[in-house]
């Protein structure tokens, strides 16, 4: 069931435009008609109370059934905004007549006015139900549009955790391996390997439950994995970093650009014995971030 549209701010609105229909409807019976004060304030107070009732009730009908075809949509809520007008010309008919059985004037004037009554009835019960209706399609298609954006980041995220998951241990396994040959040849290094390792691990802690980071952290976060690397490495791996202007307070998933700098480390070095230069390069084109990172890899 849809969340009720007559609640809160809507109903008072709703209460007190009903009151002033009923204070202007039983002036135009004092005026108009010249009908007693007394007489045309219960007339017009039994009127527009059961009116409003109706309206509740075909307001709150729709939030609990609507037909999924738009022809069996306007063709249910027009049925039963009659039914409600012919129930609610007969009850108030029926509660006038019992409390003024002595007027026939009155009741001569009420009768004729059953067929005004049951027109303007059923136009404004069937308007609130369509309104209704529309209202709550509305927020059904608001909510439908929620769980989706709400599905589709769960899913991004999800992908973007088992990336991490998957390309981490890849690294830390080379790290550690390339650690171990440099503990023997080179333990200066190597110590200093354990330690961008260390830091780059405890950004890695400090970044999961992040939503969103600046470029600029992204990059001093990169910027530890490729000086592990360039332990690694050695002077084979060079980078060049060229954030254009402006670039760098804009707003990122985290721990986005090791995984493809990796890929281009990867496929740039290993199996070979030569140099490579990876150059990252951003700039902001249409108020989005666009990033280019790439390698001297040859294919042929």
């Amino acid at each position: 069931m849809a969340k009720q549209i007559i609640k809160g701010n809507v109903w008072w609105a709703f209460v007190t435009s009903f009151g002033i229909w009923m204070f202007l409807y039983g002036g135009l019976l004092c005026y108009w008609f010249d009908i007693p004060f007394w007489q045309a304030a219960t007339d017009s107070s039994v009127h527009v109370i059961l009116l409003g009732v109706a309206a509740v009730i075909i307001s709150h009908n729709v939030a609990y059934y609507r037909p999924a075809a738009g022809t069996m949509k306007f063709g249910y809520v027009s049925a039963v905004s009659f039914a409600l007008s012919v129930l609610w010309v007969c009850s108030s008919r029926w509660i006038l007549l019992t409390t003024f059985p002595t007027d026939p004037v009155y009741r001569d004037w009420l009768n004729n006015a059953i067929p005004i009554h049951a027109f303007v009835g059923w136009m404004l019960i069937a308007g609130i139900g369509f309104r209704s209706q529309m209202w709550y399609d509305e927020e059904e298609q608001q909510e439908s549009r929620q769980r989706k954006d709400a599905t589709e980041k769960i899913v991004r995220e999800a992908e973007l955790f088992k990336l991490r998951q998957q390309l981490q241990p890849h690294f830390l396994f080379n790290s550690l391996n390339s650690i171990n040959a440099l503990i023997m040849l080179r333990p200066k290094e190597a110590r200093e390997m354990v330690l961008k390792l260390s830091d780059f691990l405890r950004g890695s802690l400090k970044r999961e439950d992040d939503q969103w980071i600046s470029l600029e952290e992204e990059l001093k976060y990169l910027q530890l994995y490729l000086d592990i690397e360039k332990v690694r490495f050695g002077h084979r791996l060079s980078t060049n970093v060229i954030p254009e202007e402006g670039a760098e307070k804009m707003l990122m998933p985290p721990m986005l650009l090791q995984p493809v700098v990796e890929n281009a480390i990867k496929f740039g070095l290993y199996d070979t014995t030569g140099e490579i230069t990876i150059s990252i390069s951003s700039w902001v084109q249409d108020s989005m971030l666009y990033i280019s990172i790439q390698n001297q890899f040859d294919n042929e």
